[in-house]
């Protein structure tokens, strides 16, 4: 003890006559000066880059997730919540337009947002200022594209959520100063999103050595998407009329090709989040925010969990075809099909352990068993699905199950899988060229070009029909619309054509609902949905089976067109003693 006290002693004569004893550098924490440097930018802009995929921030996960499956699918025609009506209630209040601002998944989403946001500006600022001596001006100005790209990105990802909310830039942003973030939402923040995407279009290389990183093809198409929500649709075509002619990309021959391991970064793919397993992170980066949606069996793929995120009848009526084209009506909202008039047979109300025999006979397009799972039908090469021993409640949630995320029982490895099988790299493609076809085809209706648009179309049936089939035993028809059917059906009805194909080429992937929303015909076609779903379904045989009672009555507003922003945001945005943000209309 004496010892001790002796060498107290001679630390506070050392330092008694300095301030320096006193100022200490944080802990387990990067300097300034450490991240002034190559090594120390591109570790950033890798963190930036992490959060693409919705997971990493704070608590957030499946509120944030970019499959969007909550917000984009559930919230909308072509999914349910699934697994049973007590577990995540929160979801269960989305999916009935019961839509509260103290819903933490709204709160889960807004916070990944700014934090990724955050990331992007710290970026720009530590690369841009006077500390940094060994990058070159080229290497900097890519950085910052890349920053700004992806600071596009979350920005956009925030826009079409909620409408309202600020713009925050690297000069605005300051990490020392928590107010100085706290600026209002009342700009319409549409420019300066492009403005950003405009930026890294100018800079990005058209190839990346690393895959991941955005391109220039990655850039035109998330402007050209910010011009689509705001129906700017020449200046949208010029820039996808780019990506097709110069891009080189293709589509791959295959549709299912884009929705497995073996298929990552291949010729169709324009931005895809990269997803990997035993990477040091116990599986969090092998698309960790869906690893709730797997059937809910020990037998299936991912071994056992959780049951959510099950596909509507509706969807799954959508993919029944006549003549091989899809049942729709002259309305491009939809109003006049009659595709869910009767359902497509299935075994809901009928347990795995009965009879059952699927009727095939009933042509549906080959892109319903890739996206979907249903009794009696071959799931991927796991054997045909068993029906209600891989859902969790089938009287609750429905007998289908999501299937475009699965993977082969033949690629279940150390190399795609990490110890929970629910944690697999197969990445999640945002952008392929299909959906630039699809936009293009929606701009050339809106500019009157019916003809043109009809082309665009046909090369995503054609790739349907040709392609492989899940089944052999199901009658599969799809075919492309007879020359001339657009114009001479009018652009009604090209318009509905269009967004038809987009549900069906990409169901299930959490575009669904931003779609109806930019199309503006959400509460049609929502309200419509609620009132068919509530209501018990029927099948050509004349069987009847309940569908999602707990519908009824479900009112699908204008207010519901955007989310409601968070209230914890609102109360954290005040400045003497008045919040800086103001909540959407109705709320």
């Amino acid at each position: 003890m004496k010892k001790i006290s002796i060498l107290i002693v001679l630390i506070g004569l050392s330092f008694s006559c300095s301030d320096s004893f006193f100022d200490l550098k944080p802990q387990g924490r990067a300097s300034l000066e450490q991240l002034s440097n190559k090594n120390g930018v591109n570790a950033l802009l890798i963190g930036a880059y992490s959060l693409v995929d919705g997971v990493g921030s704070g608590n957030t996960g499946r509120q944030s997730t970019v499959s969007n499956y909550v917000f984009g699918g559930i919230a909308s025609d072509d999914a349910v919540k699934g697994t049973d009506a007590g577990d995540q209630p929160e979801q269960s209040f989305i999916e009935q337009y019961n839509w509260l601002s103290d819903n933490t998944y709204f709160l889960g989403k807004w916070w990944h947002q700014y934090d990724g946001v955050a990331r992007c500006n710290e970026v720009i600022q530590i690369a841009t200022g006077e500390l940094v001596k060994d990058m070159t001006e080229a290497e900097i100005a890519q950085v910052v594209a890349e920053a700004r790209f992806l600071r596009g990105f979350f920005h956009f990802e925030a826009k079409k959520m909620w409408n309202k909310i600020p713009y925050i830039d690297e000069k605005v942003y300051v990490s020392a100063d928590p107010n100085s973030t706290k600026v209002p939402n009342t700009e319409d923040i549409w420019p300066k999103i492009e403005e950003d995407f405009k930026f890294a279009a100018d800079n990005l290389p058209t190839v990346q050595a690393q895959k991941g990183r955005a391109t220039q093809w990655a850039a035109k198409s998330f402007l050209a998407k910010s011009l689509l929500f705001q129906k700017k649709w020449a200046a949208a075509k010029t820039l996808l009329d780019d990506v097709v002619k110069n891009s080189g990309k293709k589509l791959v021959a295959n549709y299912h090709d884009n929705y497995r391991t073996t298929g990552n970064n291949n010729t169709e793919s324009i931005f895809e989040v990269q997803f990997s397993v035993n990477d040091g992170t116990n599986g969090n980066n092998g698309n960790a925010g869906d690893n709730l949606n797997w059937p809910y069996s020990a037998g299936a793929p991912g071994r056992g969990c959780c049951g959510f995120y099950q596909a509507s009848h509706n969807l799954v009526n959508a993919f029944k075809t006549e003549n091989g084209l899809p049942m729709i009506g002259a309305a491009g909202d939809g109003s006049l099909d009659t595709y869910n008039k009767v359902d497509l047979p299935n075994d809901q109300g009928i347990v795995s352990s009965a009879a059952f025999t699927l009727d095939k006979t009933i042509p549906v397009d080959p892109r319903l068993d890739w996206t979907v799972g249903r009794r009696g039908v071959n799931f991927l090469d796991w054997g045909p699905m068993p029906g209600s021993a891989w859902i969790r409640d089938q009287v609750y949630a429905g007998p289908f199950t999501g299937k475009k995320w699965m993977y082969y029982l033949a690629e279940e490895n150390s190399t795609t899988h990490s110890t929970s099988k629910r944690n697999v790299n197969n990445n999640f493609r945002m952008i392929k060229l299909s959906h630039v076809l699809l936009w293009l085809a929606e701009c050339e209706v809106e500019l009157g070009n019916l003809a043109v648009a009809e082309g665009y179309v046909n090369q995503i049936r054609l790739r349907a029909k040709t392609g492989s089939v899940q089944d052999a035993s199901v009658t599969y028809k799809v075919e492309p619309y007879p020359a001339g059917t657009f114009a001479s059906k009018g652009a009604e009805y090209a318009r509905n054509a269009v967004r038809m194909e987009q549900r069906l080429e990409f169901a299930m992937e959490g575009h669904r609902f931003f779609d109806l929303v930019r199309w503006g015909i959400a509460a049609k076609v929502l309200n419509k949905y609620a009132a068919e779903e509530a209501v018990p379904g029927k099948e050509p045989s004349g069987r009847t089976f309940s569908k999602r009672g707990y519908m009824a009555g479900k009112t699908f507003t204008e207010k519901n067109n955007y989310f409601p922003l968070p209230q914890d945001e609102i109360l954290n945005s005040q400045l003497d003693g008045k919040p800086t943000l103001t909540q959407n209309p109705g709320y």
